[in-house]
């Protein structure tokens, strides 16, 4: 059971969303049960029906129907545990986009950005915790029962299977929430998220390593031989965990050399000229400034100062040069959408969230500093550090 934030993009893609059935709405996101999940409902109903005839043989094949109860008792916890991520997710600033209950368990999407580590440690934590009050509510009940019965024998195993749940999602690794709260305590201490996502990634493989040699040398330990099954489903566990860690740290490595992607490094020089003149007064500008064909770019200012448009290299082109002295650049300029500027300090994920929420879909926006225009950048060179990042 693990929370997700998506990685910041240029241009952030509308969340995917789990195939399954939509059963209602927690934090204004919709809750649903995906297909997998009844495949769990049917394995874990079969396992449980030797526990249900044991307690009530007098059943005979209702056994089976009884022990539906089971499942229905996991998905219940399961859901209050992803609720309990969701709410808090939202009252952190977050936009929670799902949650979704699968064949391991659930998952609660959301978007925004953790901006510190406290949202991050609140939001992990409260999963596990509500799955430990569950237990211990489900013991209470169970101890106060004064037979044993279907009825006490669900408190018990709700008391059990949810003290397992809490437990195995506080190791801390992701991306178990043990880890999200790993990566939220060491972003506090270094003051780098990254950081504390690759270190809790590299945790998460040694935990994912750890449940396997749990299943093969603890019966060892205890004189009996390891059961196949018992080291199948460790096997299959490790694996998925074991990937999750491993996607946590590429992400936590991407995070990072996105953060070193500045406005600086990457906008092109430019060279200003005032609105009203004329395609070869801007074309002389550009020589006089050292640039060739391309660069640097001419940018058309109002009389403050501020950028209004770029000159249009094919527009230019299609100037015959007997007509440079009669044509204005506001006639060959593309203009600049209102707000987009960027400030050449902008850098990271706050470049990224600007130029995806003020660019308005244009290729050039303008770098400005202190009102004066001091480049130009190109979203396709932001997307290709982006890429290589």
């Amino acid at each position: 059971m693990t929370t997700s934030e998506p990685a910041s993009t240029p241009a952030p893609p509308a969340p995917q969303r789990s195939k399954g059935f939509v059963i209602g709405r927690v934090a204004g996101a919709p809750v649903i049960v995906t297909r997998s999940w009844f495949l769990a409902a049917l394995i874990l109903t079969i396992l449980f029906v030797p526990n249900v005839q044991a307690v009530a043989p007098e059943l005979g094949a209702g056994a089976y129907l009884v022990a539906v109860a089971f499942p229905l008792l996991l998905f219940g916890s399961v859901l209050l545990h992803e609720a309990a991520h969701a709410l808090v997710a939202r009252a952190r600033g977050q936009n929670v986009t799902e949650l979704a209950v699968t064949l391991w368990g659930g998952h609660t999407a959301y978007t925004g950005g953790l901006g510190r580590p406290l949202d991050g440690f609140l939001v992990a934590v409260v999963g596990p915790l509500t799955n430990l009050a569950l237990a211990a509510g489900f013991w209470w009940a169970y101890q106060a029962s004064p037979v044993l019965n279907v009825p006490t024998l669900l408190l018990w195993t709700g008391a059990l299977s949810n003290a397992l749940v809490g437990a195995f999602n506080l190791l801390p690794g992701l991306p178990l929430d043990g880890g999200q709260i790993l990566e939220s305590l060491v972003w506090a201490v270094t003051g780098k998220r990254n950081t504390g996502t690759v270190v809790a990634g590299w945790v998460g493989r040694v935990v994912a390593v750890g449940v396997l040699l749990w299943a093969l040398v603890v019966p060892f330990v205890l004189g009996r031989t390891p059961a196949l099954t018992e080291v199948l489903w460790s096997a299959l566990i490790g694996a998925i965990l074991w990937a999750g860690a491993g996607a946590a740290i590429t992400n936590g490595r991407r995070r990072e050399a996105i953060a070193g992607l500045s406005a600086a490094a990457l906008a092109g020089p430019a060279v200003l000229v005032p609105l009203g003149s004329t395609v070869a007064d801007a074309l002389n500008a550009r020589t006089a400034a050292g640039g060739g064909s391309s660069s640097p770019y001419v940018v058309v200012v109002g009389h403050d100062g501020a950028p209004v448009a770029v000159l249009d290299g094919d527009a230019v082109a299609a100037v015959p040069a007997s007509a440079w002295d009669l044509t204005r650049v506001d006639a060959v300029a593309v203009p600049f959408v209102a707000g987009s500027g960027v400030h050449p300090e902008m850098s990271g994920t706050e470049l990224l969230t600007h130029l995806a929420q003020r660019s308005g879909g244009a290729r050039l926006v303008p770098m400005v500093d202190a009102g004066r225009v001091t480049g130009v950048l190109d979203l396709a060179d932001v997307a290709r550090a982006v890429r290589a990042a």
